[in-house]
């Protein structure tokens, strides 16, 4: 199992997931042009993903979704309350509707879905298998809950997401109402609140650690990197970090 980046941040999400001939992408917060573009820089041919799996309504995560998967007819999959809340853009589109509480899976990929809480009609973030290895990935979540941690441990990679710096966020120059909502219980992950995860759950199997989401105004990747390295006693030359430009390279999971 290897998985990529196309990009990370409030410009768009993009995760590929891939298992032998089975492609996945997690959200599609892209342009159709700009989706295709960075799959080809990645080395991937739109035509050969299997799916697109969407893990709540903003737009950027699930912006370009209903036109690349019309285009290449490629299916959909996203909660009942994603779908209510995006309905008009999966139009012509093939749609399949699933419960958090419920693993399925695509071609070779085992798909363990689970809810965040966040500012969304019926969010998810997913764990991925290939019935050896587990890569979990989880942005766009306000707080952290006891069923988070248990579906994160014991994980081979995780993309985590590190939206803010809450100093950084308290001096920055977003209306406070924004300020609430970026750092509210179902907000975004802080720097802070990502290493508490960490610290929580059982990261003995971790081959990659991935920060993901950081705000381009109110974090850096030294500040991200930093907090993470910390909760894992490990040097911060080992976390990844998932940019806005270029998301990160194909990473291999044993």
């Amino acid at each position: 199992m290897r998985f990529a980046s196309l990009g990370s941040g409030s410009e768009g999400n993009c995760l590929v997931v891939e298992v032998g001939s089975t492609r996945i992408l997690a959200d599609c917060g892209f342009t159709l042009k700009e989706t295709i573009a960075r799959l080809e820089r990645n080395g991937i041919e739109p035509s050969s993903v299997s799916a697109v799996l969407i893990t709540h309504e903003h737009d950027d995560h699930v912006g370009g979704a209903g036109r690349f998967a019309r285009k290449f007819g490629v299916p959909v999959w996203l909660t009942y309350g994603t779908l209510q809340a995006a309905q008009d853009q999966f139009s012509a589109v093939g749609v399949e509707v699933f419960d958090c509480h419920q693993r399925f899976s695509v071609g070779a990929i085992a798909i363990e879905p689970y809810t965040v809480p966040h500012d969304a009609r019926e969010p998810a973030q997913f764990v991925f298998g290939d019935g050896n290895a587990r890569v979990g990935l989880l942005t766009d979540a306000g707080s952290l809950t006891p069923h988070m941690r248990s579906t994160l441990s014991g994980l081979d990679a995780l993309i985590l997401e590190c939206n803010h710096d809450l100093e950084m966020l308290g001096k920055s120059s977003y209306p406070r109402q924004l300020k609430q909502r970026i750092s509210g219980s179902f907000g975004h992950l802080d720097n802070t609140a990502a290493a508490r995860l960490l610290e929580s759950i059982d990261c003995s199997r971790l081959q990659h650690l991935v920060a993901a989401h950081l705000s381009l105004s109110n974090n850096t990747p030294e500040l991200a990197g930093a907090a993470l390295a910390g909760a894992l006693n490990c040097t911060q030359d080992w976390i990844g970090i998932a940019t806005q430009a270029d998301g990160f390279a194909w990473r291999q999971v044993a």
